[in-house]
């Protein structure tokens, strides 16, 4: 089976926050909740000049997801696919997988009390069409789709 995985160069990334924007939509995500985040991880000296670079924080959809197990409510499972998803309904808001995560990759809706996560788009995916932070909205084209066989290595690299 082959496993959907976003592949982000954040060194490419120059922080306009396109994908932020076009996940919240998309998701309808609450306010202060980010599927994806930019951060800035700068300014620094690299080969001599000053420059800003960006970091790009989204769930890696992990083959063996700690969140998951973490989760006292089985709110968070791992479909056949790879993808790994948070049922809302289910969650309490206890925080077990924000703390679980080891990217930092999980939001808390403070006002509904639940979890919120990326879950790949898995209902674009489902019918041919790519995440929403994929779909060409990425001014720097930094952010893109790949399968890889469901036993392989990490699904987001960047700088």
């Amino acid at each position: 089976m082959q496993k959907p995985s976003l592949f982000i160069d954040a060194f490419y990334c120059w922080g306009c926050k396109t994908c932020e924007v076009a996940c919240k939509q998309e998701n309808r995500a609450p306010a202060g909740v980010k599927l994806i985040r930019i951060h800035e991880d700068a300014p620094r000296e690299i080969g001599g000049r000053m420059q800003v670079l960006f970091g790009v924080t989204v769930c890696r959809h992990c083959e063996d997801p700690p969140c998951a197990d973490a989760c006292p409510v089985e709110a968070i499972t791992v479909r056949s696919d790879g993808i790994v998803i948070l049922d809302r309904d289910p969650c309490t808001g206890c925080g077990a997988c924000l703390e679980a995560c080891p990217y930092g990759a999980i939001g808390l809706d403070d006002e509904a009390g639940v979890a919120w996560k990326c879950n790949l788009c898995h209902h674009r995916l489902d019918r041919g069409l790519l995440p929403a932070c994929a779909d060409n909205v990425c001014l720097a084209h930094c952010i893109h789709l790949q399968t890889r066989a469901a036993a392989s290595g990490a699904a987001v690299s960047g700088k």
